[in-house]
């Protein structure tokens, strides 16, 4: 939320409309993640919608390489992220970009089994071994 005067001003992802028909599945939760909002369905990373400059504005699909070829027959706006090539990208500038992504969330609402990744567990921070004076 930001401030202007006297009110406060909500700032609205550019791509929440993407992720609202999710909010629907039971198991959905929307996280940040390294500047991107990081949709989950099933406990799984499904996709990541980024809205900075490119090659970060677009949807992210967290997928296994096994699965590139497929979705990209199906999907062939998708292309490898060129600094994440382990997922396939959806950029803003892509024709048909509002089409594609729109049925990339209806695959994960489905969950279709070529999107989505275990997520890594999150490591514990180190305590401290300095003793209080």
């Amino acid at each position: 939320m930001r401030k202007t005067g006297n009110e406060s001003v909500k700032v609205v992802h550019p791509y929440a409309w993407l992720w609202e028909p999710l909010e629907d599945v039971p198991s959905f939760v929307l996280r940040a993640m390294f500047g991107t909002r990081a949709a989950y369905v099933g406990g799984n990373l499904v996709l990541c919608f980024a809205a900075k400059t490119e090659p970060w504005r677009g949807v992210l699909v967290c997928t296994e390489r096994a699965h590139h070829a497929s979705l990209r027959g199906t999907l062939p706006e998708l292309s490898p992220h060129p600094i994440l090539p382990k997922w396939l990208y959806l950029p803003e500038s892509a024709a048909g970009f509002e089409r594609t992504a729109a049925q990339l969330v209806q695959l994960a609402a489905r969950r279709d089994p070529r999107i989505g990744i275990i997520p890594q567990p999150r490591k514990a921070r180190k305590r401290s071994t300095r003793r209080p004076t």
